[in-house]
């Protein structure tokens, strides 16, 4: 004999009860599986999940998954989720059919689903897609002992919702209370500052009326003012044009004084330029009459051979000259002389050149100068800072500059001291140095200090 019963129509369990007494007896009219869709959503998520994982394993795929089965695990579950779930709808109870291949390779992949139960640590969702999938002999009993903890699940958190929401209205409650509260205390607050601004209100209405008045008075002074003002305006005007006639009256007068004593001037050049030819003309007849032979030589010369021996070359004094075209004028004056503290100007010059270089470029740059101005240049050079005879030449010195080369023992600034100090007084004599005892000694002996500064925009 034997009891059929359908669970489904068994509320209180009798059936489970039934088939735990009499295993033998009972029969069990098989239970009406819920279809992926009735599934809540976590099992239904977990349930896409583990059939994605093994979905490319899986033989004779519908059309709609084996495209599916192509894209990365994480992508077929969330792109493919909706197909896979109307493929396991389609036949989930039938023999070999799509169900039934993924359970088998999802047991043989993975040994955890491998026996009938998970482990006592793992989720109710992850049970319920494990019985509903996989179908083992108590598959009826864990899904729905994992829907049931599920359910108590969402129903402890829908009622910890409820609590947290109704602590937030509390919340919120008092918050308006003292939100209505601080409005109550800011009103009274504003109500005080309303009277208090239209009193000084009415206070400035009447400070206004007042100024008001003032600035009338004020603007009748001004008025009166600006009238005086015009008036004074119009008689300084006057004034000025008659200052203007004085001025252009004097301009004028001014003009016939210059052009009187231009005329004058011109008449005392005639009269100096005549009595100079007449000198010159008495000189030259002198000089004819007493046969006097042409000068050759100057006193520098003499000293200039103690030193060294220079090609004869046929070449005015106290304050220093500090510009170029006071160097220039002074070039320009018969017979001027010219001594030039050689390393002196080359060091400033040309400081990373080697010696021999440096008086090179300083004969090359003292070329046009000395071929412009035709005056008798010289320049000294310390032997002490060039051992050797051999080092003691300067090649290519230009016509009209004499070079010279202090002995053992005695300084380049020795020697232009002498060469100065031969010089006859009245000789125009110019001594670039930058040295400030040569300066004073050359200004006390009658030349005329060139800072080399000056000489260097002359050779530019």
């Amino acid at each position: 004999m034997s009891v059929t019963v359908d669970p489904s129509t068994d509320s209180s369990g009798t059936a489970r009860l039934c088939r735990r007494t009499y295993p033998s007896l009972v029969t069990t009219a098989p239970a009406p599986v819920p279809s992926v869709a009735e599934l809540p959503e976590p099992v239904r998520t977990r349930l896409v999940a583990l059939c994605a994982e093994v979905l490319p394993q899986v033989p004779d795929l519908p059309a709609a998954l084996r495209r599916i089965a192509a894209f990365a695990p994480a992508r077929r579950a969330k792109a493919g989720g909706t197909a896979i779930a109307t493929a396991l709808d389609a036949d989930p109870d039938a023999e070999g059919g799509l169900r039934e291949r993924l359970a088998v390779q999802l047991r043989s992949t993975q040994p955890r689903y491998a026996a009938d139960r998970l482990p006592s640590g793992a989720e109710a969702a992850e049970i319920a897609a494990f019985a509903w999938l996989l179908r083992p002999e108590t598959w009826v009993e864990q899904l729905e002992e994992a829907l049931q903890g599920l359910q108590q699940t969402r129903s402890g958190v829908a009622e910890q919702d409820v609590a947290r929401l109704q602590r937030r209205v509390d919340q919120l409650e008092q918050e308006l209370r003292e939100a209505r509260e601080r409005r109550r205390t800011d009103l009274e607050g504003v109500k005080q500052e309303n009277a208090l601004l239209r009193r000084r209100l009415g206070e400035a209405r009447s400070g206004g009326r007042e100024a008001l008045a003032e600035a009338e008075e004020g603007l009748a002074a001004a008025r009166t003012a600006r009238a005086e003002a015009e008036a004074t305006a119009a008689s300084q005007a006057r004034e000025l044009r008659q200052l203007r006639g004085r001025v252009t009256q004097l301009e004028a007068e001014a003009g016939d004084e210059r052009r009187a004593a231009r005329g004058e001037r011109e008449v005392a050049t005639q009269r100096s330029r005549l009595l100079l030819e007449t000198i010159i003309d008495a000189a030259s007849g002198l000089r004819r009459e007493l046969a006097l032979p042409q000068v050759s030589g100057t006193p520098g010369e003499n000293v200039e051979a103690t030193y060294a021996e220079v090609p004869s070359e046929p070449a005015g004094r106290s304050r220093t000259v500090a510009s170029l075209g006071e160097l220039e004028g002074y070039l320009a004056m018969p017979r001027a002389r010219l001594v030039i503290d050689g390393y002196n100007v080359t060091k400033q010059a040309w400081p990373a050149s080697p010696l021999e270089a440096q008086r090179i470029r300083l004969m090359q740059a003292l070329a046009p100068l000395v071929a412009r101005t035709g005056a008798e240049t010289t320049v000294v050079f310390d032997a002490a800072a060039v051992p050797g005879a051999a080092a003691r030449h300067v090649a290519g010195a230009p016509r009209g500059v004499r070079v010279v080369f202090s002995p053992a023992g005695v300084i380049a600034d020795d020697v232009i001291r002498e060469l100065v100090a031969a010089e006859p007084a009245g000789r125009v004599v110019l001594v670039v140095s930058d040295d400030q005892a040569v300066a004073r000694d050359i200004a006390l002996s009658g030349g005329r200090p060139v800072p080399t500064p000056v000489l260097l925009q002359a050779l530019r």
